[in-house]
């Protein structure tokens, strides 16, 4: 179960980095998370984080195939997803951001934290890695 997780993970960051490197534009304007909200357009910028995001999608797939050697990893991924979050609530409480970015924010940018949180304190059971 761990395994599809990580994969699952994997597909999304790497959908949101491709995007993100290959129509930054687009994906400043049409992510249905009123991106426009957090500050002017920077396509530079925009495919840096495309980029960190495509990076992320191989540690989840790195975590998938090596179960019992994930956890550093895991541990790095989950800080940049904490930290995300974290900035985000700080811009929420600052009144950075609408406060239609609590709900709004949600789905994509505070569960996954929450969730990659959890996962470092679930044991994993010794399985054999897949491929190496």
């Amino acid at each position: 179960m761990l395994r599809i997780l990580y994969v699952i993970f994997a597909i999304l960051t790497l959908i949101n980095g491709t995007w993100m490197l290959a129509a930054p534009e687009s994906w400043y304007k049409d992510l249905p998370a009123a991106v426009p909200d957090t500050g002017p357009y920077n396509g530079h910028f925009i495919r840096d984080l495309g980029l960190v995001f495509v990076l992320i999608a191989a540690g989840f797939l790195w975590c998938a195939t090596r179960l019992h050697r994930s956890k550093p990893v895991l541990f790095v991924i989950t800080i940049f997803f904490a930290g995300h979050a974290i900035l985000h609530v700080l811009d929420l409480l600052q009144s950075r951001l609408p406060h239609s970015h609590w709900k709004m924010d949600t789905p994509a940018v505070f569960l996954p934290a929450i969730l990659l949180i959890i996962l470092l304190f679930v044991p994993i059971r010794h399985t054999p890695d897949v491929g190496n």
